[in-house]
């Protein structure tokens, strides 16, 4: 008989206290009073509730991070010392991994094991990657010609400052990753933040709150408003202080966060959605390019971004790569995160389960075939992994995004097709090439209308790789020293000596 499922005693604790938002050094409820319920997708059952926020909270955020980044400690302090602050949060989220992780997946339904393996570490990795950053924002000296003043002597320099208050708002697939992605950068440069963490899962950003303020960062630095989009996420993007906002989600909810903030210029990196291809040419290792390419569209669920939700095979291996990827589907264990022999969890909600079983049936009636899966189930909001071949190329199956377990696979003659079909998408966030053939690959590399290219391995990252996409994907680059461009302003500097 297997053991039962369970929490570590201070993970348990967390969430039965009712977690708080925290605004300046305060944590507190929403100015209304009201809460709204988290819940446990591989079960359904109700987990904790969190304030929900309204316009004025997230004023009240807004301010106490204006506060912070103009008149604290915060402003005046070195880069050395931001530097060591961010080593610090790193240090204590390594401490904390495992509660982490388990937050992770009674929150968003993930397996507890991956997540400390995969969230928590690649969190701690990228946290100090972007401390090394503190110390090493640099501007350049210009040896300026003037000629509309010859006779002057110049010295012209360039340098970069902190953007100010960033808006944060990230999605439920990777509550904890995401919101390091925002945080890193910003507070490396020293802009501070309000973070709006998604709906659905915002357990473990109020407990990285609680770590940044164990690791010593000044009030109002590091702010977290719950609550849902339509009411915090709009008041935090249509804040007229806000100087940066940076978002990652759907592209239809990150449109609405461009054009809010365009209304104040506000700076603004939009990470999206994404349709990614994986291609797979005939002279690749079938055994790695089918458990490739499952573990690109199963991973998390098929809940992330880049999911290689598109697979085109070279025509005379594709009835033995698709019929290998739907054994592996077919064996893989769905269950309780907590339990760690389960490969797969739940979707994120009954919305999400619906929304991607409401796929599978529209591309059913059309025509479209299922190779394994197709069926939900509960309790809990489990849809098992589904391929599905003899879609149409034009139809929503493979020009949507389903953000769920369903892999879409189609044959191609020829590179030239391949490149044609996988381009065929209004993203552009990722995409796969498993060949042997080194010499294609790079010939394919420049064709391919992606901001990340994988060759023999998918939705591989790296805090040094920046990363985001093209088209309706989104726009500027989270990680490496891209990164660092976004949350700086670069100002032009001319002094007459």
């Amino acid at each position: 008989m297997q053991a039962p499922l369970s929490l570590l005693p201070q993970t348990q604790a967390f969430i039965e206290r009712a977690p708080t938002m925290l605004i300046g050094d305060a944590w507190v409820h929403a100015a209304s009073g009201a809460n709204m319920p988290v819940h446990n997708p591989a079960t359904g059952a109700h987990l904790a509730d969190v304030p929900k926020s309204g316009a004025e909270d997230v004023d009240r955020a807004v301010r106490a991070a204006r506060q912070a980044f103009d008149d604290s400690a915060w402003s005046r302090m070195r880069p050395r010392e931001r530097q060591n602050l961010l080593w610090r949060l790193a240090d204590l989220v390594e401490r904390d991994a495992q509660m982490l992780a388990e937050l992770e997946c009674v929150n968003n339904g993930k397996s507890a094991q991956v997540a400390r393996v995969m969230d928590v570490q690649l969190s701690i990795d990228f946290l100090r990657y972007m401390a090394g950053f503190a110390t090493k924002i640099e501007g350049s000296t210009v040896d300026v010609s003037m000629p509309l003043m010859p006779e002057g002597q110049f010295h012209g320099y360039t340098r970069r400052e902190a953007v100010g208050v960033v808006g944060a708002i990230v999605a439920w697939n990777f509550p904890l990753l995401l919101a390091c992605w925002k945080l890193g950068p910003a507070l490396a440069t020293g802009c501070t933040v309000v973070l709006k963490p998604a709906d659905e899962t915002p357990l473990s950003a109020l407990r990285l709150a609680e770590l940044a303020l164990e690791a010593g960062y000044p009030p109002g630095v590091f702010n977290v408003v719950t609550g849902t989009g339509a009411e915090a996420g709009a008041a935090l993007s249509h804040h007229p202080d806000v100087d940066k906002l940076t978002f990652t989600g759907s592209t239809e909810v990150g449109k609405l966060i461009g054009k809010a903030a365009m209304e104040s210029m506000t700076r603004i990196t939009l990470e999206l959605g994404g349709k990614s291809p994986t291609i797979v040419l005939d002279d690749a290792d079938p055994a790695a390019a089918a458990a490739g390419a499952a573990t690109a569209i199963f991973f998390n669920q098929g809940q992330v971004c880049c999911a290689g939700s598109r697979l085109y095979v070279q025509r005379k291996r594709f009835d033995n790569i698709v019929g290998d990827i739907a054994s592996i589907a077919s064996r893989m264990k769905l269950g309780n995160g907590l339990d760690p022999s389960v490969e797969m969890g739940p979707l994120i909600s009954q919305k999400q389960q619906q929304r991607v079983m409401g796929y599978i049936e529209r591309g059913r009636a059309a025509g479209a075939q299922l190779a394994c899966g197709g069926e939900q189930y509960g309790p809990g909001y489990f849809v098992k992994p589904t391929v599905i071949v003899d879609a149409d190329q034009k139809g929503p199956l493979v020009q949507e995004e389903i953000f769920g377990p369903v892999l879409v696979a189609i044959p191609f003659d020829t590179i030239d097709d391949a490149l044609r079909l996988a381009n065929d998408s209004r993203y552009g966030l990722g995409a796969s090439i498993w060949t042997n053939n080194l010499a294609a690959a790079h010939r394919m590399i420049p064709k391919i209308k992606s901001g990340s290219v994988w060759v023999n391995c998918h939705s591989a990252l790296d805090p040094s790789l920046p990363f985001g996409g093209y088209r309706m994907s989104g726009l500027g680059r989270e990680m490496g020293a891209a990164a660092i461009e976004h949350y700086t302003e670069i100002k032009s500097v001319l002094m007459s000596i």
